[in-house]
C-alpha cells in the first residue's frame, strides 16, 4: 500500500494541472492515469483512424475491446459499443489525456456564461442553473492558465470582451488564405471578427518550439511539441518537483473509504493486480463521465448510492456541445494548405439574440483530411462512390470552406451517466449507462447558429451552400462537462463553488464534470483554470 499527500485520478488537462500545482506546493502527489505515455510518434498519422476520425478505430485509447459501454437511444433501444464508435461518447486515454489530439482553442467564458438562468429563466424540464462562482473569481485562474500553459491569442480584440488584467503571452498564429477570406465575408455583414486564441505556440515559448503550420493538427499529437496541455507544463513541472508519481495504464475501480471518510482510491494496475493507495486528498479528473462513473462505484454502507450522490445527483446534466456549421463552395481556392487552419471566429452571437437561449461561437475550420472531406463535407446530392465523386474532390477538395462552432447547451437532468447493471469492462467493473437527450431549447439555438454559419458562407463568396440541420440527441463528446456541477445547494449539485465533492471535505473535481453550463465556446481552458483554482484551494486548506 503506498502513501501520499494527495491522489490525481487522470492525467489530462484538468489532473495534470492539479497535479502540477499541488507538487510545487510541497505536497507528494500520485497520479494514477487509464493510458500510456505517448511520445508524438505513438499518436500514429492515421487518416483512417483517429479521434478527428473514428470509423475504423483510434490513435490513442482505450483499446476497442474491453471498454464497452451501455448507450440508450432515444426510441428506447440499447446499444452496447466499442470507444470508437460515435454514441460512445469517448475521450482520448493516455498522459495529457485529450488535449494531446486536440485543436487547442483556448477560449475563456464570458461573464455572462456564468448566468445562464437569471439571464434567460429557467426553461420547463431544463436544469438550467447560474454558476455559484462569477467570471471575477474565474479571471484570475484564466490569466495563469494562458501563462502558465501558453495560449496565442489577440490580446487587444479579446480586451473588448474579456475583463482581463493580462495580455496574452503570444500574438494569433498567422493569418491564412482561408481566414483572410472569411473575414472579408464578415466584414461585409458588419461582423466583427476575433483571432481564434489557441493553445499553440505561434512563436518559441517555455523552451519549445513555435508552430510549423503542419497540416495534422487536431486529431494528431504535435511533431515539434508547439501544441500546449498540461502533459508538457504543469505535468513536467511535477515531476521536475521530484515529488509527483505517475502510474500510467492503471484502472481505478472505486474511491475508498472508512467510516464515510475518504481515504484513497483502489486501482488495477498493467499486470491485473489490484492495489491500495491511501492519500489525504483525492483529487477526480478522468472526464465527466468516467468521473461520474467512479463516483457512483465507489459505494459503501454509509454511501448505497455512490459518493456524493445523495440526491441522485451524480451523472445528471450531462452536456458536450452541438456544433451547428454550414459547408460552402467557393468561387475560389480557399486553402492553403497552412495549418493548424483555424484562425477566425465571430463572437457577436453568443448572448442577445433574439427568442433563443444563448448563442455560440462559429469559426473556420482546421485543415480538412481528404477521408473527412469525403465523409462531411460533399453535397448531400453527391454520389459517395464512383467517378463523379473523385471529379469533385478533385476539383474542389481548396475551395470548399466550412464554419462552425459549439453553443450554449440547455441542459437536461435526464441527460445522464448511470451505471449498467449487466455489462462490465476488462477488469469487472460496470460500466457506463449513457441516457436521454439535451432540452428541446439547444436544438432552437443551434438552429439559429446554423444559420448564421450560412449567412456568412454567403457573404465569403460561397456559390452553394449545404449543411445538417441539428436534432434532438445526446450531447457528451469531447467536450463532455455538467455530471458533477458546482452548486451551493446539495440537492441540485454535487460539488460546492472549490469543486469539492458535497459531503466530503477531502474530495474534489477537477474536470468539466463541476461546469454548470458548458459555455458557448471549446471549455478546456476553463477546465484548466478550475484545476488551478481547487488545487490552490487544496494546498491552503491541507
Amino acid at each position: 500500500m503506498s502513501v501520499h499527500d494527495v491522489i490525481v485520478v487522470g492525467a489530462g488537462a484538468g489532473g495534470g494541472v492539479a497535479a502540477g500545482v499541488l507538487a510545487e506546493a510541497g505536497k507528494s502527489v500520485l497520479l494514477i492515469e487509464r493510458g500510456r505515455e505517448l511520445a508524438c510518434e505513438d499518436v500514429p498519422r492515421d487518416h483512417l483512424r483517429n479521434h478527428r476520425y473514428t470509423r475504423y478505430g483510434h490513435n490513442t485509447g482505450p483499446s476497442l475491446e474491453g471498454n464497452p459501454r451501455v448507450w440508450v437511444d432515444l426510441d428506447g433501444r440499447e446499444h452496447t459499443l466499442r470507444p470508437h464508435e460515435d454514441a460512445y461518447q469517448n475521450n482520448a486515454t493516455g498522459v495529457g489525456g485529450g488535449a494531446r489530439v486536440y485543436g487547442a482553442q483556448a477560449w475563456r467564458y464570458l461573464p455572462g456564461d456564468f448566468e445562464m438562468a437569471s439571464t434567460y429563466g429557467v426553461p420547463a424540464g431544463s436544469s438550467l442553473a447560474d454558476w455559484p462562482i462569477g467570471y471575477a473569481d474565474v479571471a484570475p485562474y484564466y490569466d495563469r492558465a494562458e501563462w502558465e500553459i501558453g495560449v496565442s491569442g489577440d490580446s487587444v480584440g479579446s480586451a473588448k470582451q474579456w475583463p482581463r488584467d493580462k495580455d496574452y503571452p503570444m500574438p494569433p498564429v498567422p493569418l491564412n488564405r482561408q481566414g483572410a477570406i472569411v473575414r472579408r465575408g464578415a466584414e461585409a455583414l458588419g461582423w466583427p471578427t476575433l483571432a481564434v486564441p489557441l493553445l499553440i505556440n505561434s512563436t518559441p515559448y517555455a523552451g519549445r518550439p513555435a508552430c510549423i503550420h503542419c497540416q495534422h493538427c487536431i486529431g494528431f499529437a504535435c511533431p515539434v511539441d508547439a501544441k500546449n496541455d498540461s502533459q508538457n507544463t504543469l505535468l513536467a513541472r511535477a515531476r521536475a518537483t521530484g515529488r509527483a508519481e505517475v502510474v500510467t495504464e492503471a484502472m481505478v475501480e472505486q474511491v475508498d473509504t472508512v467510516g464515510g471518510r475518504v481515504v484513497g482510491v483502489t486501482y488495477v494496475d498493467r499486470d491485473d493486480q489490484r492495489q491500495h493507495a491511501r492519500a489525504e486528498v483525492v483529487v477526480l479528473a478522468a472526464g465527466a463521465i468516467e468521473t461520474a462513473r467512479l463516483l457512483l462505484n465507489s459505494t459503501s454502507s454509509e454511501h448505497p448510492h455512490g459518493l456524493g450522490n445523495a440526491h441522485d445527483q451524480v451523472g445528471r446534466n450531462l452536456q458536450g456541445h452541438y456544433y451547428p456549421g454550414a459547408v460552402g463552395l467557393m468561387s475560389e481556392q480557399v486553402h492553403d494548405g497552412v495549418g493548424p487552419g483555424v484562425t477566425t471566429a465571430i463572437t457577436k452571437f453568443n448572448h442577445g439574440n433574439p427568442d433563443v437561449i444563448g448563442g455560440g461561437m462559429i469559426a473556420d475550420e482546421f485543415v480538412v483530411l481528404p477521408i473527412i472531406f469525403w465523409a462531411r463535407n460533399l453535397p448531400p446530392d453527391l454520389p459517395r462512390w464512383g467517378a463523379e465523386a473523385k471529379r469533385f474532390m478533385r476539383d474542389n477538395y481548396t475551395r470548399v470552406a466550412r464554419v462552425m462552432g459549439p453553443v450554449q447547451e440547455i441542459p437536461s437532468p435526464d441527460a445522464r451517466v448511470t451505471l449498467d447493471p449487466t455489462v462490465r469492462d476488462r477488469w469487472g467493473i460496470p460500466v457506463v449507462r449513457l441516457s436521454g437527450a439535451t432540452h428541446p431549447e439547444t436544438v432552437r439555438t443551434a438552429e439559429f447558429m446554423y444559420a448564421r454559419a450560412g449567412e456568412w458562407l454567403a457573404a465569403s463568396g460561397a456559390q452553394r451552400i449545404w449543411g445538417s440541420p441539428p436534432r434532438l440527441k445526446l450531447s457528451g463528446g469531447q467536450h463532455q462537462a455538467g455530471t458533477a456541477r458546482m452548486g451551493d445547494d446539495p440537492a441540485s449539485s454535487v460539488t460546492d463553488r472549490w469543486s469539492r465533492v458535497h459531503g466530503h471535505d477531502n474530495l474534489y473535481v477537477a474536470d468539466g464534470s463541476v461546469h454548470v453550463t458548458n459555455g458557448g465556446f471549446n471549455p478546456v481552458l476553463t477546465i484548466m483554470a478550475l484545476a488551478f483554482r481547487a488545487a490552490e484551494h487544496i494546498a491552503r486548506a491541507w
